[in-house]
């Protein structure tokens, strides 16, 4: 069957439903938005001179191939979801590399009520990433436990997510400058080894252990991509070879893991949980629920930071989408979102019959309806990001691991 056929018997590609969310963007003709500076074009046959004006009516006319159609036949979601999954794969350029040695342990520490533990995996030649393991009191190769991969938002460290004095430099900066209470919600691995659960702490790339003195982030990122991979791609690469390395150890339950991240580690958690169906149990998202598309297209072409990018991934879908194929297995969102791309993933949970396996919270400042007024209302173009958290629901100040909402979450479905 060719790709288009293929396509279209999914009851995808250019409808309404798939792809109505932009739809209420380009009717968003409200006063507020007519005083917004836009990308217009006089021309009568509607093409743009502006080059940028031209990319951002390319996102709005051209929906993804393999966005998620609230209104397909649940017969249709597997293969729908599977091809989410190859293309995700596709685009996220994962190595096919030689076998490669065993992680190795560094040191082993004891602390009250559970072991620390330093490792460091190979996923690639060339290639080590340090991470930490907290095994809980009574746990044994007789009694494995349910286990969850850990990443963190940002730039924090591994030692932020174990509850351990920080290291480096930047790490120790990095401290000094949030508030203690972030600090003390962040430390992720701890709070859920405390309650029983081994957690395994991976950070991001090109932070802390693997930052480099000569090049940042953004132009590792960039780096990267020119070799025809991405930062996403190299991030969850790794967090997956140590993810398979873990469902091979006797104290870990291989029936019984998930993956939590936030912020920024919650894009590698989401990408775990859609291409490791059989390993992942449960996925974490502790950030609001973002469809990049819209949210490029309403900040009048504004484009996500380096690390961000999946080159060619506006083609076949968005994050959303990919949560949406998560569906049935549990998925926790922990800081709301935009109404319509929740509703999205709100339906894909229903036409598989599994309304209770999504949990979604939102800021205390939106925590009831009556707080959240641009629920469903059109979203106009030309926003800045502060008035785009508005219309999303996002408290950006308390951002934040959660683990009153995660923990107890985990613990009931892993």
């Amino acid at each position: 069957m060719q790709r288009r056929t293929f396509l279209g018997s999914l009851g995808l590609g250019m409808t309404a439903a798939a792809f109505g969310e932009n739809l209420s963007i380009s009717r968003a003709h409200s006063a507020e938005a007519i005083k917004r500076k836009t990308f217009t074009t006089n021309r009568e046959d509607g093409r743009f001179q502006d080059t940028a004006g031209f990319l951002q009516n390319q996102m709005k006319i051209n929906p993804p191939k393999l966005a998620f159609n609230p209104h397909m036949k649940k017969t249709e979601f597997p293969a729908w979801q599977e091809a989410v999954r190859k293309k995700l794969r596709d685009l996220l350029a994962f190595p096919e590399v030689p076998t490669q040695p065993e992680p190795k342990r560094l040191w082993i520490r004891h602390r009250e009520g559970y072991q620390l533990q330093k490792w460091e995996a190979y996923p690639e030649p060339g290639c080590v990433v340090p991470f930490m393991v907290l095994i809980p009191d009574g746990i044994t190769q007789s009694t494995p436990a349910a286990t969850v991969m850990c990443f963190p938002g940002s730039t924090w460290s591994l030692e932020s997510l174990v509850g351990e004095p920080e290291i480096g430099k930047k790490a120790k900066d990095n401290v000094k400058n949030r508030t203690d209470w972030k600090w003390q919600d962040n430390r992720m691995a701890l709070h859920i080894a405390q309650q029983g659960m081994v957690s395994i702490a991976v950070a991001n790339p090109a932070t802390n252990d693997t930052d480099s003195p000569l090049r940042g982030r953004a132009q590792t990122s960039i780096n990267a991509i020119l070799l025809g991979r991405c930062y996403l791609g190299i991030s969850a690469f790794q967090k997956a070879h140590i993810m398979e390395w873990a469902s091979r150890q006797p104290f870990v339950d291989k029936n019984r893991m998930g993956v939590c991240g936030h912020s920024l580690g919650s894009e590698p958690a989401d990408v775990l949980g859609v291409l490791y169906p059989d390993l992942v149990k449960a996925v974490v998202h502790n950030d609001f629920c973002c469809n990049w598309i819209e949210r490029t297209i309403v900040m009048n072409g504004e484009p996500v930071s380096d690390h961000h990018v999946i080159p060619g991934m506006y083609q076949w879908f968005d994050a959303t989408d990919w949560e949406a194929s998560l569906a049935p297995r549990p998925l926790l969102f922990t800081e709301g979102g935009r109404a319509n791309q929740l509703a999205k993933i709100e339906a894909a949970y229903r036409l598989n019959g599994a309304e209770d396996k999504l949990k979604i919270y939102y800021y205390k400042k939106y925590s009831t309806p009556a707080d959240r007024p641009f629920d469903f209302k059109p979203i106009p173009e030309g926003l800045t990001v502060e008035e785009y958290f508005q219309y999303a629901n996002v408290d950006a100040p308390k951002h934040v691991f959660r683990p009153m909402r995660v923990v107890p979450w985990l613990k009931k479905v892993l």
